[in-house]
């Protein structure tokens, strides 16, 4: 059985580190080298909008109806919870947490619908930060 080199067979016997000569006969001098790099970029990946999700102060939740919702809902201590509600309480508002935006709608919806089945007025926000 025979071998075959293949190596250097082909059409174009420039070499490509000789950029200045042309394949013969195309007038030369122009590198012959009509090859364009295409590059793809990659999209930059936007790091998605943050939402603060706030509790507002009524004079009819309990106290301790808030500070539950705060352990439930948003996975806080209860010494983190209880500052959260004397902060809500004193101020009128307060954040219980930043999330994205389907995560802080969806903490709200989940705080308003506890409130409300407790007969409870607690209100819950969010807004941009």
């Amino acid at each position: 059985m025979k071998t075959c080199d293949i190596r250097g067979a082909g059409p174009d016997k420039s070499t490509p580190n000789d950029p200045g000569k042309g394949r013969p006969g195309d007038g030369g001098g122009s590198g012959g080298n009509d090859t364009a790099i295409a590059t793809r970029t990659s999209p930059k990946t936007k790091k998605p909008s943050m939402y603060k999700v706030l509790l507002l102060n009524d004079d009819y939740t309990p106290m301790e109806f808030v500070v539950r919702i705060l352990e439930a809902i948003f996975h806080k201590t209860g010494e983190d919870a209880t500052r959260i509600m004397l902060h809500v309480h004193q101020k009128g508002v307060g954040v219980c947490g930043v999330y994205t935006y389907d995560i802080a709608e969806t903490k709200v919806a989940q705080v308003v619908d506890i409130a409300r089945r407790s007969e409870h007025p607690l209100q819950c926000t969010m807004e941009k930060e």
